[in-house]
């Protein structure tokens, strides 16, 4: 089976919807689609956990199918978001200087795509 990780760099909502629509698309046809949140798409985190957001169901889908792996730990600390990112659950990852490594998703088989 051929995986995929989006790794989603853009802080904004409309750029962000299509990752989480394809990532569960591809979960919907049996296809390994994973979400890594880097840069300025992390502080999309807290408001796309609160019920009115227009982004939440998706959000919420993608949680509870378990399709996000992780936000950036650095720049969820550099953009003051790191607390809220941690309360609700999501790790933060960064084994580069505090960055995911997309090298580390490669070696794994992954194809890596850029949003």
């Amino acid at each position: 089976m051929e995986k995929t990780v989006f790794f989603a760099f853009r802080g904004d909502a409309m750029c962000f919807i299509h990752v989480l629509l394809n990532a569960l698309d591809m979960a919907d046809k049996g296809m390994e689609g994973k979400i890594v949140m880097e840069g300025e798409s992390v502080k999309l985190i807290p408001p796309m956990a609160k019920p009115g957001h227009f982004l939440h169901p998706l959000f919420s889908k993608v949680r509870d199918r378990e399709l996000l792996l992780g936000a950036c730990r650095a720049c969820s600390m550099k953009l003051g978001v790191a607390e809220a990112v941690k309360e609700e659950g999501i790790p933060l990852i960064g084994a580069m200087s505090g960055h995911p490594a997309i090298s580390e998703y490669i070696e794994k088989g992954y194809r890596v795509l850029t949003f």
